[in-house]
C-alpha cells in the first residue's frame, strides 16, 4: 500500500483538538486482526506540543515540515524537516513546534492503536471545557499513557540559529 502525505484520501479522518493546537489525520487506521503499525499525520500550531508523557508503544516521528524541539528521557534536541526521531516504548517524551508557523509530522505507532478512537476521545475530553486532570489521568491509564509533566517550555537559545 502507498501512502503520501501530499495526497490525503477522503476516508482519512481529520481530528481537530484546538486546546492542544493539534490536527490529526489517520493515514493507516488500526486493524486489530492484522497486528500492524498505526500511521498518523499531525499538524501542530506554533508553540504547541503534548505534555511530557510515557506510553507503552514506540513512536517514530518523521518531520514533514518545520522544526520541533524534542525531549526524550531528559535529552533535548531539535529535529528538522526530513529527520526521523525514534522513541522506544516506555521512554518519557515530549515535543513542541518551534517553527513559528504550523509544522507537520508523520508518526508511526508500534504496535498500532485505534488512533481514531484515541484522538477522538482526547478531543471530546478537551472540547472547550476546563481540563480535568483526574479525568485526563484516567483516560491515559486506559490507553497505557502516563502523563509525567507539563508541555515543553522553550528557551529561545534552544533553537535559535537552527534554520530549517
Amino acid at each position: 500500500m502507498i501512502v503520501s502525505t501530499a495526497r490525503p484520501k477522503r476516508e482519512e479522518p481529520i481530528i481537530r483538538i484546538p486546546a492542544l493546537g493539534l490536527a490529526v489525520r489517520v493515514r493507516f487506521p488500526f486493524e486489530p486482526e492484522k497486528a500492524q503499525s498505526t500511521v498518523i499525520e499531525t499538524t501542530n500550531a506554533a508553540g504547541f506540543g503534548p505534555p511530557l508523557y510515557r506510553r507503552a508503544e514506540s513512536e517514530t516521528f518523521e518531520i514533514v515540515t518545520g522544526r520541533y524541539l524534542f525531549e526524550v528521557d531528559g535529552r533535548r534536541f531539535v529535529a528538522r524537516r526530513g529527520d526521523l526521531v525514534r522513541v522506544p516504548a516506555g521512554a518519557a517524551r515530549a515535543f513542541v513546534n518551534v517553527t513559528g508557523t504550523g509544522a507537520r509530522q508523520q508518526v508511526i505507532i508500534e504496535p498500532g492503536i485505534d488512533a481514531v478512537r484515541f484522538f477522538g476521545e482526547v478531543a471530546a475530553l478537551l472540547d472547550g471545557k476546563s481540563v480535568d486532570r483526574a479525568a485526563l489521568r484516567r483516560f491515559g491509564r486506559r490507553w497505557g499513557v502516563v502523563l509525567l509533566g507539563p508541555s515543553l517550555k522553550v528557551a529561545r537559545s534552544e533553537f535559535e540559529g537552527d534554520a530549517a
